[in-house]
């Protein structure tokens, strides 16, 4: 195949460990981990593996070029000097996004503007045309890193957020990224191997991720489009094969995957979505109140759930989470409740002990992914058994 080049995957917080794993699973070379991102080697089959194939990725950058700079002017000519012919033509489109770390920079709006200036400069001095800006759907998609007085040109292979999955037609009030969805249920440890819940499952998005997670599903099969399907290198034919190879690794799933919600639009919105997905064979969503259930038979059960966070619903915080505990302990014997709260203070009013607590971020906000073990034999049941 191509030869290898070098990619950065980006990700979320506390979830560098799993897109670490992830790649090692896929075949990748020289990883190595940093905050929120992963860097790694491949060839072009490779990345667009990548990009349809990890879970946890939200991109994946092809660094072009790196070098120190000392100003906006000394940025400019930099990238100026770069052969730009070999990724655009003169009447493609272009869009620019920056990322900075740096007390040299602090505007990376106007960072994303020079880079745009010195590439469209370039191409009108040596062609006389000049490619446009077209932030929805361009040719190119260019990312800026400076990391204190240090810059990165790369590639966006991605285009859109890899969260974007393509199965979401439907949402609700306040859904959960798809990224941060598959991350915890790969937290959780699930692996398909027993029953799965989402008692609070609002549009559905942790039931479609466990699932697909369960058959080995690569994540990203429904997307409309990567950015790499317009690069001048895009090669159809390797992609149909990759995409087969991925299609040849799903496996059956004998569990069930169950999501309730109380919330009638939020459940026809989960199962609009689980048919999107097409995964209706191995997911059920129920109109229930959580409160108000019990678990059925003696299997063990995994719960994954975002609990509203009252940001944008109006709860009472300290009866909503005393009932997530109360229900957890009397009606669930046999589970591993697991979920992630923004709200800190709240936990205190489950009145459980988290066997597990692990740091992340909903998008802006501070957040804990939180453990409770129900035993099967809870004081009730064995009174109950003798």
């Amino acid at each position: 195949m191509g030869e290898n080049f070098n990619m950065v995957a980006k990700t979320l917080f506390g979830f560098e460990d799993l897109l670490e794993k992830e790649l090692q699973q896929l075949g990748a070379q020289y990883i190595k981990k940093g905050v929120r991102n992963v860097s790694f080697s491949g060839d072009k089959g490779f990345m667009y593996k990548a990009n349809l194939a990890l879970r946890t990725a939200v991109k994946i950058l092809k660094p072009i070029h790196a070098f120190n700079v000392k100003n906006e002017q000394d940025l400019y000519n930099k990238i100026y000097a770069m052969d730009w012919s070999k990724y655009l033509k003169p009447t493609g489109t272009l869009a620019v996004d920056a990322t900075i770390h740096s007390e040299l920079f602090t505007h990376s709006l106007y960072i994303a503007q020079k880079t745009k200036d010195a590439i469209v400069d370039k191409f009108r001095d040596t062609d006389g045309q000049r490619p446009n800006v077209d932030l929805k759907f361009p040719d190119l998609k260019i990312n800026v890193h400076i990391d204190r007085n240090r810059c990165t040109i790369s590639l966006d292979s991605s285009g859109d957020s890899l969260h974007k999955r393509g199965y979401k037609t439907a949402t609700n009030i306040a859904p959960i990224n798809e990224v941060l969805a598959a991350g915890l249920i790969m937290l959780s440890g699930w692996d398909g191997q027993i029953d799965f819940m989402d008692p609070m499952c609002g549009s559905g998005t942790m039931l479609i991720e466990a699932a697909m997670i369960a058959c080995n599903i690569p994540p990203n099969l429904m997307r409309k489009e990567f950015a790499f399907e317009r690069w001048e290198d895009w090669d159809v034919d390797l992609f149909e094969k990759i995409e087969e190879s991925l299609l040849g690794k799903t496996r059956d799933f004998h569990h069930k995957i169950i999501g309730y919600d109380k919330a009638p639009s939020a459940v026809a919105k989960a199962k609009e979505n689980v048919k999107n997905a097409q995964l209706e064979d191995f997911i059920e969503v129920k109109h229930e109140d959580f409160f108000k259930t019990q678990k059925g038979g003696d299997e063990k059960l995994q719960m994954v759930f975002n609990p509203p966070y009252g940001e944008r619903l109006n709860i009472d915080m300290e009866e909503f989470y005393k009932n997530i505990g109360d229900t957890l302990k009397q009606n669930y014997p046999g589970t591993d409740a697991w979920f992630i709260t923004s709200n800190l203070d709240a936990l205190k009013f489950v009145g459980l002990r988290p066997s597990r607590k692990i740091q992340l971020f909903n998008a802006k906000l501070e957040s804990r992914l939180v453990k409770y073990v129900m035993y099967e034999g809870s004081k009730k049941g064995k009174y109950m058994n003798n």
